[in-house]
């Protein structure tokens, strides 16, 4: 083991000698593993996280995400090899330069976003991977570095078995760490750039420890103080300012004044308000206008209700914003509503928020009704008694933008709900528009037909999304309704009709079942919605 020149010699020190202290150096060196390896995932996550958010398809943009992401770290370990001299003062300016751009890389990215064009994706998607390869290189030299310093002044007490041992256990339980707490605790209670923020000063942080722990041999210490000190200022900057940061961007990408915005563990949901009226946005995608959306849920609720007769028992699936259930509520016959939705948050804010609960009458605090905040799919599969059979089943889920959801529209999951629909029952879907997205339509159709389900698809104009589609499905041919509730501001009995005439341009097209080991009607929605937003 190296031992520093202390202060009272004569002898200038050699660069990279270790300090005195050589235990607490090796304690702190392993730790900063530890904080190297969860400040390197958390970069990869948010980065995966903002673009699943923004660009949609979650499956393909981790997949590319983590993939650029591995391969730049490779690049980095393999450059490792020509850092020779100074290796503490490399290793500080690498986590100073990691700190800087994985911590400022989720506000950069929502900045940039916010900033774009809706159809510039193409340079959004440079900047994107850009900074993911950017960091992932300088994470790769990391660990190698690490190593060697530890090698060079720790070489009397590790072999190289123990050497890789030990770093390697530190570097897999940071991951760990941070692997668990992304989605619980740091996303939902600091949101992303606040996360980037603070992961790039856990970074910093690692090289002030370097800094102190090398401070009698380092060159130049001063000028490395002087770029830890900026660099922990520039973040805690950027720390105190996130909330105004996502305040512009979020303003300046919806263009109307934001009433509320709050991130849970599964979305970000914003509602804004304009002379217009007030929309919900999940995820940056427009859920409903308050001018018009009435039309999408009485077409969505009233034609399987009324058609019912006197439904007692009814079960919606999604639907946390409480408009469907204010609908299904119109029925004296309703004696019981179970809403399962996946996000908590969005049905305590429906619930309690004076204006939302103004929207859908507040539905979700009716005493007729239950809420079940679960995922849909498991709790229908855990809830196979036979009280659990509906008279009408209302599936409300946004569309199939990614897996996650693509997996709501499956045989596997019909085969689900046909399971807990009564013999003389209706479920209805909503699903998409069969305008825009005619094959996603009609392989919806396709899906539930493949589980036995008679289908009986129609469609209605919703200005604020266009042209809008639902199927309905059942065990026997649906009929006219006799009559409808009374106060309905879209529908009529005379109307009805005309909602199931499909016009050339939305006629059926040939598509298959979406099967839950391929999910096609994932890679087919992205196809038709992304030709929309071409130049």
């Amino acid at each position: 083991m190296t031992v520093s020149v202390s202060p009272g010699s004569s002898g200038a020190p050699a660069p990279d000698e270790a300090p005195s202290t050589a235990s607490a150096a090796e304690v702190l060196l392993l730790a900063s593993v530890f904080v190297i390896a969860a400040c390197g995932l958390v970069y990869e996550l948010s980065a995966g996280a903002l673009a699943s958010y923004l660009l949609g398809d979650s499956v393909l943009q981790f997949s590319t995400i983590i993939g650029a992401y591995l391969a730049a770290m490779g690049v980095g370990s393999w450059l490792s090899r020509f850092i020779d001299r100074q290796l503490v003062a490399q290793f500080l300016r690498i986590e100073l330069l990691v700190g800087v751009v994985g911590g400022t890389l989720p506000a950069a990215l929502f900045t940039a976003h916010s900033s774009l064009p809706v159809a510039a994706q193409a340079p959004f998607l440079v900047l994107l991977y850009a900074l993911v390869v950017l960091v992932g290189v300088l994470v790769g030299l990391e660990i190698p570095l690490v190593m060697r310093i530890l090698k060079r002044h720790f070489q009397a007490r590790y072999g190289l078995k123990d050497l890789v041992s030990q770093v390697l256990t530190f570097d897999y339980l940071g991951a760990l760490v941070v692997a668990l707490a992304f989605p619980l605790l740091l996303v939902p209670h600091l949101g992303l750039i606040r996360t980037g923020f603070f992961f790039g000063l856990l970074n910093a942080g690692v090289a002030v420890w370097a800094l102190w722990l090398f401070r009698r041999s380092l060159r130049h210490w001063r000028a490395h103080a002087l770029a830890c000190a900026a660099v922990v200022v520039a973040l805690l900057a950027g720390l105190a300012g996130a909330e105004r940061l996502t305040t512009w961007a979020e303003d300046r990408f919806y263009g109307e004044t934001i009433l509320l915005r709050e991130t849970s563990a599964y979305q970000r949901v914003v509602v804004t308000r304009s002379r217009a009226g007030i929309r919900l946005f999940l995820n940056g995608n427009l859920q409903f206008h308050s001018r018009d959306e009435y039309r999408y849920h009485e077409a969505l609720v009233h034609p399987a209700m009324a058609a019912q007769g006197a439904p007692r028992k009814v079960l919606v699936l999604g639907g946390g914003d409480g408009m469907a259930a204010r609908e299904i509520l119109k029925y004296p016959s309703v004696q019981q509503v179970t809403l399962v939705e996946l996000d908590p948050q969005m049905t305590r804010l429906f619930a309690t928020q004076p204006l939302l609960t103004a929207l859908n009458h507040r539905s979700l605090t009716d005493p007729r009704l239950k809420v079940v905040n679960e995922d849909a799919f498991g709790w229908l599969a855990a809830h196979d008694r036979p009280e659990d059979v509906y008279d009408v089943i209302v599936i409300d889920f946004p569309d199939p933008t990614n897996f996650a959801l693509g997996k709501l529209y499956t045989t596997t999951f019909y085969t689900l709900v046909d399971q807990h629909l009564a013999a003389d029952g209706y479920a209805v879907v909503q699903t998409t528009s069969p305008l825009v997205a005619r094959k996603s339509f009609w392989t919806v159709a396709a899906t539930l037909e493949a589980v036995g389900l008679t289908t009986t698809p129609y469609h209605a104009d919703v200005p604020s999304f266009g042209e809008w589609g639902f199927i309905l499905a059942s065990h026997r041919p649906w009929h006219l309704p006799a009559a409808l509730p009374p106060g309905l501001r879209f529908l009529t009995l005379s109307g009805l009709p005309a909602l199931f005439d499909f016009p050339p341009d939305m006629a059926r097209v040939p598509a298959e079942p979406n099967r839950l080991s391929t999910q096609g009607l994932v890679h087919t929605f992205e196809e038709e919605w992304g030709q929309v937003h071409q130049p």
